[in-house]
């Protein structure tokens, strides 16, 4: 506090002419201020003002209420202009000053109404409150010093009072909530505390002023607009039932899907207040005017519109705490956000600065020479000019960034030039030649395909909107489509996917929202068809297509697996939620890697790597929440894991790979046998089941101790014994490849320690190679050798695989390095360095086992199994057989 407010007082009062003419009529304001300048007027002093149980007089208490506003409206002028408050300072001390007017005017009304007794639900029975809603401003805790506050009265049940004079309980809310509106609203001699104004309200000025639960779910479901769900983003109850309205409210304004319609309704609403902005004059006005703070708020509540029903951290009421998270979520640029922050704020303070003028709400800016004078230096600028350079910079930036994000060709923009051959097709001879043209292969049979498309039942039977939508997709990816290799197949995979969301509006949105998003889409259909399969069966992807610096940025696992655990801790309680977030996660991994992969970005030992982490992160939280769901847990840590065998326990996954996973348990509670077993079929479920966003992992649990006919679980004593005494050569062999992969980390140190000593057994050389060959034997008469199969072939991935899993179980004795999961590549290195094997052999299998993943990899993105047999694979299958001769002998 300066040590001497009173310069700071009086330097407020040349800029606030109210401020001047209240300390002038109130020379006790002046003492108040003076003595507690110091301090922000917090809720307990606003409480503290005056004896408010015992001030239950409707006049006296508007008069104690007023005097209030006047001492509140002081303090934060003069903080605010005296450089001792900060913005978040203003915004919340008026509005918990709202607040408090609110509970206090409902308070003193209950008490003006008691005669009709208390108002009783006809179901419930019990005493019913009114539930007063904090819209806008007041609800985001972002109100304005001279806002007006936008309300709404809910109540819970209809039935009546209990009273001597008996009224139904909406005439009771309607009579209380008046009281309310007159106690605030309300001129007197003091003044006013605030306008109320109730628009907001279902039917707006011809509804009832009172509604109930019932009524309101019933407005909202049949008859609520899309502005209205822009307007209750904000929506706060200051009395009452705060859950059970938001329970009632929530699914309305947040979608469970991406909602991608709310560009069009919050631009339309845009457009409205750009009109009226233009037909009044008012460019000058900072709230409404182009790069106002409208367009701000706009910019982060079209995001929570969107996505704040699959991100629930978006579900915020303050536009600064939201900005920020979609800067946190990189759904806006960071630097982007500081420029909207910077410039938000900057308005905002404006905003207060020309209210403390004279206590008007007005966000316009003067023309009268003396009070912009006021104006500029009160936001620190030496004269007028250089403030306006300051501000139209301000809203030079957020007009850019409000633009970007809202960008789409307007209904007037020309149409595409092959819109004609879209709005024909199959009825100009034309079509199949100027298809021909373009590139296509096939130009009759294309013709005919969008000539199907044309007169399909699914698209005839499609709501106006989105055939209007779906129109103005075809032309350009026409165009698109015939500059990618195979545009005929690359069409025909584009058309699948449009058939499939022609009747969800938002998907068709997202696409013509963002008409850049259609070069990447049209691109991943034409490399791969494993890829338009998958998105096709998953279009909520469609989004990923968005940003390329998301789309395409290394995987941080450590930060998804934090913004994983977020989402999940979101929706306690909610386990179809939980499985479906965990879904969404893994298909967006997945998209994003396959992406990645198709520019180039990984080699396929690397993308095995990320597609392995990506699992491991899975299995990671799917453990730990499966767990949290136990009824009857008797630890809050699960004492068990899971371990990882195969692809998984290798670290060699393909975007389609089961997981081969045994669940492991050291606790020696009573019933942790029974516990970890339920656990285990949860796990199972949440793994398998396909809910409505599909599939997350296909497990194979069979080498588990003693296979389909074991336990579930297993203690680790159990299995350390079995792996000692009752396991088969191929159970070893498959512990070549495995590792501890999720839950209890000192449990996955034990398993490595039982794997170490089961692959360091001395060994039957021979024995072990007999075992070794029957076990091929026996797959190759499942699976027989072909030339265009590389895992199966002789001298293909099996063989390799076998080699290696030989060497380990033969060697490792006196050479423990080969039990390092390190891979077969590494592997082969290890034993050649050892002298086990020809170094060139080593080499060329090396080389190899390379190839064929690549040629497998490669294959499966185009959902085929057989590849194409050339001189260079034959030479590998040869050489790769030397080795296994020279090793296991024929």
């Amino acid at each position: 506090m300066p040590a001497n407010p009173v310069p700071t007082i009086e330097s407020s009062c040349n800029f606030s002419l109210y401020l001047r003419r209240l300390l002038e009529a109130h020379p006790e304001q002046r003492e108040r201020l003076a003595a507690r300048l110091h301090k922000p007027f917090d809720q307990q002093e606003m409480a503290e003002f005056a004896d408010w149980d015992n001030t239950l007089t409707p006049e006296l208490f508007m008069s104690r209420l007023r005097q209030l506003r006047q001492a509140v409206m002081a303090r934060l002028i003069s903080r605010d202009l005296g450089g001792l408050a900060e913005l978040d300072e203003v915004v919340s001390t008026i509005s918990q000053l709202a607040e408090f007017a609110v509970r206090r005017s409902l308070a003193v009304a209950h008490a003006s109404l008691s005669h009709y007794g208390k108002p009783i639900g006809e179901e419930s029975g019990r005493v019913q409150e009114l539930i007063v809603i904090g819209m806008g401003k007041l609800g985001g805790g972002e109100l304005n010093v001279s806002s007006d506050i936008d309300l709404i009265f809910i109540y819970p049940e209809n039935g009546e009072t209990d009273g001597p004079r008996r009224i139904s309980n909406i005439e009771y809310f309607s009579q209380l909530g008046k009281q309310i509106i007159r106690f605030i609203h309300e001129q007197t001699p003091d003044g006013q505390v605030f306008r109320v104004d109730m628009r907001l309200r279902p039917y707006g000025d011809s509804g009832p002023l009172a509604m109930s639960f019932a009524a309101l779910e019933n407005y909202l479901l049949s008859q609520g607009r899309e502005w209205e769900r822009y307007a209750w983003i904000k929506a706060k109850a200051l009395t009452g039932d705060a859950d059970g309205l938001a329970e009632l409210v929530r699914p309305f304004v947040y979608r469970k899907y991406l909602d991608y319609n709310a560009y069009g309704a919050m631009r339309d609403l845009h457009v409205q207040i750009r009109r009226e902005v233009a037909r009044r004059d008012m460019a000058d006005n900072i709230k409404l005017g182009p790069g106002g703070i409208r367009e701000a708020e706009f910019i982060a509540q079209v995001f929570q519109l969107i996505r704040g029903g699959r991100e629930k951290s978006l579900q915020l009421r303050s536009t600064r705490e939201t900005l920020t998270r979609l800067a946190e979520l990189r759904l806006l640029e960071p630097a982007a956000v500081r420029e909207i922050m910077a410039g938000y704020v900057f308005l905002r303070n404006l905003e207060h600065r020309l209210q403390y003028l004279d206590d008007q709400q007005t966000q316009t800016l003067p023309s009268s020479p003396e009070n912009r004078a006021k104006i500029a230096g009160s936001m620190g600028f030496a004269g007028w000019q250089a403030f306006m350079d300051a501000l139209n910079t301000h809203r030079r930036h957020i007009t850019r960034h409000f633009e970007q994000v809202f960008f789409l060709p307007t209904e007037s923009a020309v149409d595409h030039p092959l819109t004609p051959l879209w709005r024909d097709a199959g009825e100009n001879g034309g079509t199949a030649a100027q298809l021909a043209a373009l590139g296509y292969q096939d130009g009759n049979g294309v013709a005919q395909q969008l000539k199907n498309l044309a007169q399909s039942q699914r698209y005839l039977q499609m709501p106006l909107a989105n055939r209007k939508k779906f129109d103005a997709l075809i032309p350009p990816l026409i165009e698109v489509a015939a500059t990618l290799p195979h545009p005929d197949i690359t069409l025909a995979r584009i058309i699948t996917l449009l058939e499939t969301i022609s009747r969800r509006a938002s998907y068709l949105a997202l696409l013509t929202e963002y008409p850049q998003t259609l070069q990447r889409l049209a691109s991943l259909y034409a490399s791969s068809s494993w890829v338009s399969n998958y998105l096709t069966r998953h279009p909520i992807l469609l989004d990923e297509l968005l940003d390329a610096r998301v789309l395409y940025a290394t995987p941080d696992w450590p930060q998804l697996a934090a913004q994983l655990e977020e989402q999940l801790t979101a929706n306690a309680g909610d386990t179809e939620a939980k499985m479906d977030a965990l879904r969404h996660f893994k298909h967006t991994q997945t998209f994003r890697l396959v992406a990645q992969d198709l520019a180039g970005m990984w080699t396929v030992e690397a993308l095995s790597d990320e597609l392995s982490r990506l699992a491991d992160t899975v299995l990671e939280a799917t453990l730990r929440h499966a767990w949290r769901e136990m009824p009857t847990r008797h630890r809050d840590i699960p004492r068990f894991a899971i371990i990882g065998y195969g692809k998984l326990g290798g670290k060699e996954l393909g975007y389609a790979s089961d997981l081969d996973i045994i669940f492991l348990h050291d606790d020696e509670h009573p019933d942790a046998a029974d516990l970890y077993s339920r656990l285990t079929r949860k796990l199972s479920t949440w793994l398998t089941s396909v809910t409505s966003a599909g599939l997350l992992y296909d497990i194979d649990l069979r080498l588990r101790p003693n296979g389909s006919s074991g336990l579930l679980v297993s203690s680790l004593e159990a299995f350390e014994k079995y792996q000692h005494h009752e396991a088969w050569v191929w159970e070893h062999q498959a512990m070549t490849r495995a590792r501890f992969v999720a839950g209890d980390a000192a449990i996955g140190e034990r398993f490595e320690a039982i794997r170490h000593d089961v692959l360091t057994l001395r060994r039957d050389p021979e024995t072990l190679r007999q075992e070794v060959l029957a076990m091929r034997q026996r797959m190759l008469e499942s699976h027989p050798a072909r030339e265009d199969d590389v895992k199966h072939a002789r001298g293909g991935i099996i063989d390799i695989e076998f080699l290696v899993q030989y060497l380990i179980l033969a060697h490792a004795h006196e050479l423990p390095t080969l039990t390092r999961n390190a891979g077969n590549i590494a592997l082969l290195a290890v034993a050649a360095e050892a002298g086990l094997i020809d170094t060139e052999l080593a080499a060329t299998a090396q080389e190899a086992y390379r190839h064929y993943r690549r040629l497998q990899h490669a294959a499966r993105l185009n959902d085929g199994n057989r590849i194409e047999v050339d001189e260079r694979l034959r030479h590998f299958y040869g050489q790769a057989q030397a080795l296994w001769h020279a090793v296991l002998g024929k």
